[in-house]
């Protein structure tokens, strides 16, 4: 917790950090003083009854002083003591009173106004609004009151109401943790169980005490509060996570447009806020066309177009996330029509595209993985087999049908906004012409438009990449990443200039 932005909240913070309560599940207290009583060999400056490291400390002490920062938040200081009036009457007349005192009963989310009265199980409580101050109900206009004393006998009797630390919501509890002005982190990306924070420079003295209240307010749907470290650096596009809050498990399941999709969230590319675009693309598909997919994930165009019966190519880098590529297949039963492949996405275009050698038998790619569930391309009349090594049972409802890539394919998605325009190149000299069947290809390339670039400038680019001119583009705005940043995805038709090669012409790119 930063010194500074402690003593600048002190005032707030004090009264809240006072001592009780504990993230869940439980964890080991930070000692207050050495074992031999001594003086702690840390420095320590005082913030209210928080204390804050001002000498680096070990990893070991840094995370035990957290979990007690995060400890000390008092959840009694929330308590907000009620003095009311309630009327008591009997059970049966529960109905007529309520509906005569419309508008003066108490009007709290979540509070039921009629309530068991303790002292008889025969009658019933109306607690009455915070406006009504007077046992005489001086308040309450006679001409609701008299019809109300014409019904039954009532008795006023005073009642006394706590709104604890469960009431209240995050974002009332949050506005009275941190500094008056500061942002209130009360959105978040859900993915299954885990929530996904991305707090700001200013807001990471606080981390801790802002995911135990969200984890707090959002159990048990949220099991692991997360916040992401740094940016995105690796080649996979999988952001660096600080567990917070709750378990460490990030293997989760999140359910968009009828598929469930499995990940392990810390290993794997996934972004809930694209299910949109997901339903979007894959509308444009039609039974029994043929998909591929160069850097599909987990999957979420490649399962959802499979279910629609779409037979897909779908190929990622990242090997965990074709595991669970594969996993998802298996799970949405479309592993007869999903082939699952783990190799660099330009090194997959051109296996999947190359007509076999005449053995009949299409060369094999050296990075194809063959683990658990392995499909090699069919390129005669045969049954295919699922890659189990132990069994030889057939794919269920799968029917006797030759996969013919490099024939004919009808839509490919690039979905890797950051680069996917600089695989472009890919496709020159990629078909043969001899072998092809019907039209080209559509391509969706998902790419990011600066404020700087224009949609001009980017179609630019991907010409140049092309050699040839695209006809007929078309420029979708997915969303906004940033305020300076959108992301889009352009679709066009395969220009002939472009892919189409003679059959002795094997040196293209």
């Amino acid at each position: 917790m930063d010194v500074a932005a402690g003593e600048a909240s002190a005032a707030r913070t004090a009264v809240l950090l006072t001592g009780g309560g504990s993230v869940c599940p439980p964890r080991e207290a930070h000692p207050a003083e050495p074992k031999d009583g001594g003086t702690n060999p840390t420095s320590r400056g005082e913030v209210g009854s928080c204390q804050v490291a001002t000498k680096p400390l070990s990893d070991a002490d840094e995370h035990r002083g957290r979990e007690a920062e995060v400890s000390l938040l008092d959840e009694s200081k929330f308590d907000v003591n009620l003095q009311l009036w309630s009327l008591r009457i009997p059970r049966e007349h529960c109905t007529s009173v309520g509906r005569l005192l419309h508008g003066y009963m108490l009007d709290r989310a979540r509070i039921k106004p009629i309530v068991e009265d303790p002292t008889s199980e025969k009658n019933r409580l109306v607690i009455l609004s915070e406006k009504i101050q007077n046992s005489d109900l001086s308040e309450i206009p006679s001409h609701v009151l008299d019809p109300l004393k014409g019904l039954c006998n009532i008795e006023a009797v005073p009642y006394s109401l706590t709104l604890g630390y469960s009431y209240w919501g995050a974002d009332h509890i949050l506005k009275q943790i941190l500094p008056h002005g500061m942002e209130v982190p009360t959105s978040f990306e859900t993915v299954g169980h885990v929530a996904h924070l991305n707090l700001t420079e200013d807001q990471l003295p606080y981390k801790d005490v802002i995911a135990k209240v969200i984890y707090d307010k959002n159990q048990p749907i949220i099991q692991t509060v997360v916040n992401k470290i740094g940016t995105i650096t690796n080649e996979f596009r999988v952001p660096t996570f600080e567990v917070l809050a709750g378990k460490s498990d990030m293997v989760t399941e999140v359910k968009q447009y009828g598929v469930t999709f499995k990940l392990d969230y810390s290993l794997v590319y996934w972004n809930s806020r694209l299910e949109h675009e997901h339903i979007r693309l894959v509308s444009l598909f039609q039974r029994g066309e043929t998909i591929c997919d160069m850097f599909a994930g987990i999957g979420p165009f490649s399962i959802p177009a499979a279910r629609k019966g779409c037979h897909v190519y779908a190929n990622d880098l990242n090997p965990d996330s074709v595991h669970y590529l594969r996993i998802n297949a298996n799970i949405n039963k479309v592993e007869d029509r999903v082939f699952a492949y783990n190799m660099d996405a330009r090194a997959f275009m051109h296996h999947v595209m190359t007509v076999p050698d005449s053995d009949g038998m299409q060369k094999t790619g050296e990075a194809v993985s063959n683990e658990d569930h392995y499909h090699k391309l069919a390129t005669d009349e045969k049954e295919v087999f699922q890659g189990n090594r132990n069994t030889n049972k057939r794919i269920r409802g799968f029917h006797l049908t030759v996969f013919r890539p490099w024939e004919h394919v009808d839509h490919v998605i690039m979905n890797l906004p950051a680069s996917a325009l600089d695989f472009l190149g890919v496709f020159k000299g990629l078909i043969q012409r001899e072998h092809w069947r019907g039209s080209l290809p559509w391509i969706h390339c998902y790419c990011f438009i600066r404020s700087t670039e224009t949609k001009e400038s980017i179609l630019s680019k991907a010409e140049s990449l092309l050699s040839t001119k695209i006809a007929d583009p078309i420029f979708h705005r997915v969303r906004d990443v940033a305020p300076n940043k959108a992301m889009f995805c352009l679709s066009f038709k395969l220009p002939t200039e472009t892919c189409c090669r003679d059959v002795n012409n094997v040196g293209a790119e």
